[in-house]
């Protein structure tokens, strides 16, 4: 997120993009080889088209070059969609929907749509053996009524030879309905039209388990030119159909999820630049005089965590109040994104208010302490609340398990001694301490939350007690640069550049308070 000021095991890698763009040739080159040879095995004693009918065409040895050819094809289409999707980014594992071949009837539950519910564990390589058992080769002889096929093509089935091989008649009824209409279409233009078969269908197996499955067949045709017989190839692909189906889910997902989460971000940051003031360079108080005794010179800069695209709970404020005292403060919600993001503003809110109404820093924690541990959904934050009074140049302030200010004055800087607070939300009826320091002409106050330099925002981090902020030690180090500056928003632009760190893992915010000489 930009700013609105200026200013355990590691996972497998996917294939480099050059690795599988030179994948997808090889396939593609291939694909294009295996046409030729199969146009080849198409054609008729010279090669240039369809050999004349005879008994030559019922040749066993050339039918089976062609069916292995239309195999092999099919086989190198689906190697490139494959390709192709994780080319585009999908991940190489994918959990998969469905049952998985062989279970029992009561481990599959049918609807009527050809698709089994439950869950797969992560698909495994297969095996050469199982490679081979999911296609099946069948030959119906319409002259005699004579049914081959071959052992995996009963295994396809879920069948036994002792059940026998089915005839074309009894085929369909093996089918989900919705798919007979387009298998017997197929089938009527192979025997009556002498069309070749190319035909994916679903059919369901005596144990209940519905198997997708896809036949190349073409018509034998007698010495006359009728069809004497059919044969065909069939292969199961019902894994791989559910790969796709369960690439196009995870896919439709990973959209509606990511479009939430651009929705999200959204909202928050339009929330934050709503409830964030909205500054511009340098600020004055009051407004454009900086000639008035105690005059307050300020800037402020949120930084992005370089580790999330989420909103985080940060917030800064600076508030003319009535009387002519100013209200500093800034803080931490925990959480991120629009539940951070409407959090502070209600927070925000508050402190503006009670602050208008004279409320001291002290009792205002504890108005707010309240407020988070009756919230519905309660939370935890860290707060720093200030009062500046300009004619007497005094701050008074609290802290609720916040990081104190810094002060710098001729460019040496220190921690200020912070009064008694706990976090905001950890118990009910907290009490909050307040201090009151003396400032003089030129001083420098540097307000900012935990999440400022790297692993400081994180929790369960221990810190030796008493010990400097990690934000607050490279702050201090800045002394010289804020001392040459001219002003608060050269102060802020300083604070950016050191504060730079592509490591930090929480957002962060600075807000500079520099008195008017």
């Amino acid at each position: 997120m930009s700013s609105h000021l200026h200013a355990d095991h590691s996972a497998a890698q996917p294939p480099d993009r050059g690795t599988l763009d030179a994948l997808i040739t090889q396939a593609r080159t291939l694909r294009g080889g295996l046409d030729a040879v199969r146009r080849g095995a198409e054609g008729g004693p010279d090669g240039q088209g369809p050999p004349e009918p005879g008994p030559a065409t019922a040749d066993l040895r050339a039918r089976w070059q062609r069916a292995l050819c239309e195999l092999a094809v099919h086989q190198l289409d689906d190697l490139g969609s494959q390709l192709d999707q994780l080319r585009e980014g999908l991940p190489p594992e994918t959990p998969l929907t469905g049952p998985p071949a062989d279970l029992p009837p009561d481990h599959t539950a049918h609807d009527g749509t050809g698709i089994a519910h439950g869950t797969l564990p992560p698909p495994r390589p297969a095996t050469a053996s199982e490679l081979v058992g999911r296609v099946g080769s069948a030959d119906w002889n319409l002259l005699t009524d004579e049914v081959s096929w071959s052992p995996e093509l009963f295994r396809i089935f879920g069948r036994t030879a002792e059940d026998g091989p089915l005839s074309l008649d009894e085929l369909p009824s093996w089918v989900l309905p919705e798919d007979q209409p387009g298998l017997a279409t197929a089938f009527t233009d192979c025997l009556v039209d002498g069309r070749a078969v190319d035909h994916e269908f679903r059919l369901v197996r005596p144990d209940g388990a519905v198997r997708t499955v896809h036949l190349v067949g073409e018509p034998v045709l007698d010495d006359d030119g009728s069809t004497a017989s059919m044969w065909a190839m069939v292969r199961d692909v019902s894994e791989l159909r559910r790969s796709e189906r369960a690439v196009r889910e995870t896919r439709d997902s990973l959209q509606r999820e990511r479009h939430f989460a651009q929705t999200e971000r959204r909202l928050a940051v339009e929330l934050q630049r709503t409830v964030l003031p909205p500054w511009r360079g340098s600020l004055r108080f009051p407004h454009g005089d900086d000639r008035v005794v105690g005059a307050l010179d300020l800037a402020a800069h949120y930084l992005p965590s370089a580790t999330s695209t989420l909103v985080g709970g940060d917030w800064y404020d600076a508030l003319e109040l009535p009387g002519g005292a100013t209200l500093l403060t800034v803080g931490d919600l925990t959480g991120h994104g629009v539940t951070a993001a409407s959090g502070v503003a209600m927070l925000l809110g508050a402190v503006r208010g009670m602050a208008v109404a004279g409320v001291g820093p002290g009792p205002l924690l504890g108005h707010l302490n309240h407020l988070l541990d009756a919230a519905a959904q309660p939370s935890l934050g860290s707060a720093l609340c200030c009062r500046y009074e300009p004619h007497a140049r005094t701050l008074t302030w609290s802290q609720a398990g916040h990081p104190p200010p810094l002060l710098f004055r001729h460019g040496r800087g220190r921690v200020l001694s912070r009064p008694e607070g706990v976090l905001l939300g950890v118990t009910s009826g907290a009490v909050y301490g307040q201090r009151t320091e003396q400032l003089a002409p030129g001083d420098l106050l540097i307000l900012h939350t935990d999440g400022l330099a790297p692993g400081a925002g994180q929790e369960g981090t221990p810190r030796r007690p008493g010990a400097p902020h990690p934000g607050a030690v490279r702050l201090l180090g800045l002394g010289d640069r804020f001392a040459a500056a001219a002003s608060a928003q050269e102060c802020v632009r300083a604070v950016a550049e050191e504060f730079d760190d592509r490591a930090r893992e929480d957002d962060a915010c600075v807000l500079v308070v520099r008195i008017a000489a």
